[in-house]
Order: structure tokens, then C-alpha cells, then sequence
């Protein structure tokens, strides 16, 4: 595209700006605001260019890094919509786990904090108590992917204070009394539930028991 065709295109876009404000339901509309910037840009890119030079798009740096954002963008969409495919196939896989009744045999996975979330969406934001049971145990014990030091830090930013707090308690109690069952443990999910806060407390301060002290 030549400077004298930009020029031009420049006036047209300027021409339905003006008739697109005399009509109240077009003048609240972005693209021609958006499209006569984009004309004025490019004849003002070619004017400030030698003589003869002519405008191409694809050498137009502006117009490439917005193509990039666009492929960015459009990467990232289709990462979220993976991400979130791979969540809904988790949660029924979780779900039908539970009908069984089986849910404490199996192993918490990379991203299962929010497979919890969606099941708890799935049930109108009510707690799922055997779900936040079984990840405060497996997280006490160190199952699954709570094997890693850095999986069980970042739970703590992924997970509800109950949660955490059971699961502080869980690790303590099993600490202080080596063979414990977890299982025998069930007051542990009350306490952590009604008081999260206090829960926690009590977990910080049998870390610092003496290991004879029962």
C-alpha cells in the first residue's frame, strides 16, 4: 500500500467516524474508533517514510507483535480448556472412586486441589468432608505427590484452612505416638472443621513437644 492510498483510506475512515456519531447506536461502537487509529498510524508510518515507500504488514512491527499476542492468547485459551478438560476427567474419576467407597485407597495427583474445587462446585460450594479428609491425610503421610517437599508447599497456598489444619494435626498426633492409625484419628477432621484457627495452633505447638510427652 502506497502513502497517497493510506492517505485515502485514512479519509474514509474518518468519514464513517463522523456519520457512525450521528447515530446513537453506532457511536458507542469501538471498531471504528479502532480502525480510523490503525489508518492513522499506518499514513502517518508512511509519511514519515522516504518517498516511494510502500506498507507492508508484514514487515510492520506493530501488527506482529500483535499477531504474536494473538497466537499467545490463543495458546494459553487452549491450554485453560486442557487444563480444564483434564479437571472434569479427574473429579468423575474421583467421583466414581467414592461411589465405591473406595476413595481413601487411592493417590492424590498433581492438580487434585482443584479437582477438589470442582467438586465442590459440582455440589453446589457445599464441603466435600471425605474429599478434604482424604487430601488432609495424604498429605499428612505424604502420599501421591504430597512425596515432594515442594508439592506440600504449594498446597499450602491451594488448600482451604481446614484442610491444612487437619493436616498439620494428623502429622503431629502421628508424630508424637509413632504406629498411630490415621484412621483412628477422626476427631481430628471435627476439630480442624469448627476450628480451623485453633487447630492449627495446637498443631504448632505439639511440634515443638518433647517426642516422650504423649
Amino acid at each position: 500500500m502506497s502513502a497517497d492510498a493510506a492517505a485515502a483510506a485514512l479519509d474514509v475512515a474518518r468519514f464513517d467516524a463522523r456519520q457512525n456519531a450521528r447515530h446513537e447506536d453506532l457511536a458507542g461502537d469501538e471498531r471504528g474508533p479502532a480502525e480510523l487509529g490503525e489508518w492513522g498510524r499506518i499514513a502517518q508510518l508512511l509519511a514519515d517514510a522516504p518517498p516511494g515507500t510502500v506498507y507492508d504488514p508484514e514487515t510492520d512491527d506493530v501488527v506482529r507483535a500483535e499477531l504474536a499476542a494473538d497466537a499467545a492468547a490463543a495458546a494459553a485459551r487452549e491450554a485453560e480448556l486442557r487444563e480444564a478438560m483434564r479437571i472434569a476427567a479427574r473429579a468423575d474419576e474421583l467421583q466414581a472412586v467414592r461411589e465405591l467407597g473406595t476413595l481413601d485407597q487411592a493417590e492424590p495427583r498433581i492438580g487434585d486441589e482443584a479437582v477438589r474445587d470442582e467438586l465442590t462446585r459440582r455440589a453446589g460450594g457445599y464441603v466435600q468432608a471425605d474429599v478434604d479428609a482424604w487430601l488432609a491425610r495424604a498429605l499428612a503421610a505424604h502420599l501421591g505427590h504430597y512425596r515432594d517437599q515442594a508439592a506440600r508447599e504449594e498446597a499450602v497456598g491451594l488448600l482451604t484452612p481446614p484442610v491444612l489444619a487437619h493436616a498439620a494435626l494428623l502429622a503431629e498426633l502421628v508424630r508424637l505416638v509413632p504406629g498411630t492409625d490415621i484412621g483412628q484419628l477422626a476427631f481430628a477432621a471435627r476439630l480442624a472443621t469448627t476450628e480451623p484457627e485453633a487447630t492449627a495452633a495446637l498443631a504448632a505447638h505439639l511440634t515443638h513437644a518433647r517426642p516422650e510427652v504423649h
